[in-house]
């Protein structure tokens, strides 16, 4: 328990930090992937009613953001082009709370926002140590 709050030494507090990631990863993941496992699951219905955003259809605009919630949400979860996978959702969250919702209320906007804010750590951080990227890396670089 010591080590987890005085991270004395540098190896100690990489190691916190990836598993910070990694359980953050999960958590945001599996939350996000549940709104778009239900957009997707319904995507018949919600083309119909899903409104037409950036010049884009509604089956368009729907794809997109099944696309980012569901298969990138996934991709985070399991670390992989973490990078690249959390662009599309900082994309569909931009627009989701800043278009989308703009007219209301900032309590509707605020989740939408949340993630936003969590997709920006991942694409700056990466998906840390505990993750597809980083056994990659660790493959890529091993000496």
């Amino acid at each position: 328990m010591k080590k987890l709050f005085c991270l004395c030494k540098k190896e100690d507090s990489v190691v916190v930090k990836d598993i910070g990631l990694l359980i953050l990863r999960v958590i945001v993941g599996v939350f996000m992937m549940t709104h778009g496992w239900a957009k997707l699951s319904n995507f018949g219905v919600m083309s119909e009613h899903f409104p037409a955003m950036l010049g884009m259809s509604s089956k368009m605009a729907l794809s997109m953001i099944v696309f980012a919630e569901f298969f990138c949400s996934i991709a985070l979860i399991l670390g992989f082009l973490t990078r690249l996978s959390s662009i599309p959702l900082i994309v569909g969250m931009g627009v989701a709370a800043f278009f989308a919702h703009a007219a209301d209320p900032f309590a509707v906007r605020e989740l939408a926002l949340l993630y936003f804010s969590i997709y920006i750590v991942f694409l700056i951080t990466g998906a840390g140590r505990f993750s597809i990227d980083g056994i990659i890396n660790n493959f890529v670089h091993r000496k």
